[in-house]
């Protein structure tokens, strides 16, 4: 896997910054768990499912990886009961990330931010996204008008992605018409910190789409595909979706708005009916040339039909090769320990007389800054894993706490080390290996804990020798964080009743 990261990847718990989008009934345990153990994060698409499929899926999941994945839920989609069930299943399921669409609800946002639950919203427009951020979402997804499924907004992503970066302060992760590197590499260069992918994963082979559906994919045409409102029932009026070409978006089955429901396919005994939003899947009968046929206008370039991890890898491949980034297998063998730092001399000349009056130059500062972020990665990562497997109570608590700090200071020393010319570190401190190799969760608790005064120390000896104030200002934020998660550690690690 070449160095393709981002400070997402250290939020969410990936290895590149490809995630697989929720889609609704496609997206199952197979090919959620594919993705996320080659790298990229998978989302289950749960919309209108019943908290016994969560709970099945999700388990599903597990048992095919030990890697970190979400649940993707459209609250405008489902009747508030079911919602309130599927929520308290990924509650109580612990999983990692949640993702919500098409309306925004302030209250449920703020229910999984405080059961502990990344929180990512997708949106069409820089207001919804400001409006999500305000809300608390950690992420927000900017999809473009070239998206396929449901589409939101009528920007197109090229112009979406940028004026989000220019205006929200969380990531940004880019969907719509992504299907391969050039796609991810196109995005990274707007501002993105990745990407989320429907169509090209729905042509793989672990997903639930029917080969109906994937068969048409591998034979749409550049610029094929239709964007309508005549797919409807089930969703809110005026919700349009992007689709393949069909007798019903050509207008020759009927009036799609019409009070007649004429069946055209079962699921398990469920009718599908004409004009419904469900797609062609593997359980299903029917016709399902009258389907709703979900595709982005990607799907022209869609030749293949590979498994998930073949196209995760593809599209990596192809996004680090434009953007000539090297893998970490070559660094290594060429005894490169940190990317090498491009950079006029004209970055350092600010720096020049920084060291006869006492503060670091710009060769220590960036040292210091990637030496922190290597930590910093293996400490999101440790916590992520080790909340996992403390499961319920004070422990998993405490992990996921700062497991988020953890992340949250690694987007940090990441944007710094680049505003000085410098590129961040790939790399994850040894301090993981050692911390994973702990069985007793008590004793990674210490163990974690003196990681924590680690880096403060780092920091205290740092900040003195730092001139700029932002950068002053965020480093003392970070140093008190870590004196707090100390602390915090310290109650968790010797209850009252121990002392």
């Amino acid at each position: 896997m070449a160095t393709l990261r981002t400070p997402v990847c250290d939020l969410l718990g990936c290895d590149v910054p490809v995630v697989l989008a929720g889609m609704g009934g496609v997206a199952r345990a197979d090919l959620v768990a594919a993705v996320s153990a080659a790298g990229g994060f998978g989302f289950l698409g749960m919309v209108r499912e019943s908290a016994e499929r969560i709970h099945g899926e999700i388990a599903a999941v597990r048992e095919a990886t030990t890697r970190e994945f979400g649940v993707n839920l459209i609250p405008a989609a489902t009747d508030p009961d079911l919602l309130m069930s599927e929520l308290a299943a990924v509650i109580v399921e612990r999983v990692a990330a949640v993702t919500l669409f098409w309306d925004l609800r302030p209250e449920v946002v703020r229910r999984l931010r405080e059961a502990g639950c990344l929180v990512l919203c997708q949106v069409g427009s820089v207001r919804e996204g400001q409006e999500a951020q305000a809300a608390g979402a950690h992420i927000a997804i900017a999809q473009g008008i070239e998206a396929g499924g449901h589409v939101r907004g009528l920007t197109p992503l090229a112009e979406l992605v940028p004026a989000m970066v220019a205006r929200l302060g969380i990531p940004i992760l880019a969907a719509g018409g992504i299907v391969n590197g050039a796609g991810l590499a196109a995005a990274l260069g707007w501002g993105a910190q990745g990407v989320v992918i429907g169509t090209g994963f729905l042509a793989t082979r672990e997903s639930f789409a029917h080969d109906y559906h994937k068969r048409r994919i591998l034979e749409a045409k550049p610029g094929e595909t239709v964007h309508t409102e005549v797919f409807h029932v089930n969703w809110p009026r005026g919700a349009a979706v992007r689709v393949l070409p069909n007798s019903v978006t050509q207008g020759e089955r009927g009036d799609a708005f019409a009070d007649e429901r004429v069946v055209i396919g079962e699921e398990a005994g469920r009718p599908i009916h004409l004009f419904s939003t469900d797609s062609p899947l593997r359980n299903m009968t029917g016709d399902f040339e009258a389907m709703a046929l979900y595709a982005g206008e990607g799907a022209g370039l869609i030749k293949t039909l590979p498994s998930a991890a073949e196209r995760l890898d593809i599209i990596v491949g192809e996004a680090t090769k434009i953007l000539g980034i090297p893998s970490v297998a070559r660094a290594q063998d060429e005894d490169e320990k940190r990317v090498p730092e491009f950079r006029s001399p004209a970055c350092a000349l600010p720096y020049a007389g920084d060291v006869y009056m006492g503060f670091a130059s710009q060769d220590e500062l960036l040292a210091g800054l990637n030496e922190l972020l290597e930590a910093e990665r293996a400490g999101a990562r440790i916590t992520l894993q080790s909340a996992r497997d403390a499961g319920d109570g004070p422990f998993a608590d405490l992990f996921r706490a700062i497991q988020r700090d953890e992340a949250r200071w690694c987007a940090l020393l990441h944007g710094h080390v680049k505003a000085l010319g410098g590129n961040p570190s790939p790399m994850m401190g040894a301090f993981y290996g050692k911390a994973m190799a702990i069985g007793d969760l008590r004793e990674r608790v210490a163990y974690v804990n003196r990681g924590q005064g680690w880096v403060v120390r780092k920091l205290r000896d740092l900040l003195p020798r730092v001139r700029d104030d932002r950068l002053h200002g965020d480093l003392g934020e970070m140093l008190r964080s870590h004196e707090a998660n100390i602390s915090l550690a310290n109650m968790v690690e010797t209850p009252k009743h121990e002392n």
